[in-house]
């Protein structure tokens, strides 16, 4: 059995969990998450924590319980307090500003980008050169993330571009002339 699959998940107060066929559904006070279980994974609740077992003879039983356990304890934390990723805009004229379910941004392009969050993700600018997404979905805020920092990746010349907080940028040395 996996080593993750092993270790209960907590199920903090105010949400609830419940199990229908293989849909697993999760409930709290910031949102609500479903996700369709493989049924080589029997998820039991004991005592107000979650346990994750592999069904017997299944092939990958045991891997595939490591990876639920896994998805059912993100979403459990999402809907308790929630993800959030933190981008920074590095460059100058490089600037955010969150309006509604739009994220305008201006990257030094001819153009404005205007990039529409979908549902359930919210974004903060803090700072015109700050953005934070939030939600109760880790891969979808994980996925806006990387999303926009894809319309201007950190070069590596300058270190311009949109990058996350924790990111550091090695700066390559330009060529001398001799």
């Amino acid at each position: 059995m996996s080593r993750v699959a092993k270790k209960p998940i907590v199920l903090p107060p105010g949400v609830s969990f419940a199990l229908t066929g293989e849909r697993i559904s999760v409930k709290g006070p910031l949102g609500s998450l479903d996700f369709a279980s493989n049924p080589a994974v029997t998820v039991e609740e004991e005592g107000g924590s979650l346990l994750c077992k592999p069904v017997a003879g299944a092939p990958q039983a045991d891997a595939l319980s490591g990876t639920v356990r896994a998805v059912v304890a993100n979403m459990v934390t999402g809907v308790s307090s929630g993800f959030e990723r933190k981008l920074n805009l590095v460059g100058v004229g490089y600037r955010a500003q969150a309006q509604g379910d739009m994220l305008n941004l201006s990257l030094g392009f001819s153009h404005p980008v205007a990039y529409k969050l979908p549902a359930g993700i919210t974004a903060v600018t803090p700072t015109q050169t700050e953005i934070v997404i939030k939600g109760v979905d880790r891969q979808l805020v994980g996925q806006v993330a990387a999303e926009v920092r894809n319309y201007r990746k950190p070069e590596p010349y300058k270190g311009k571009g949109v990058r996350y907080a924790e990111e550091v940028v090695v700066i390559k040395e330009t060529k001398k002339k001799k």
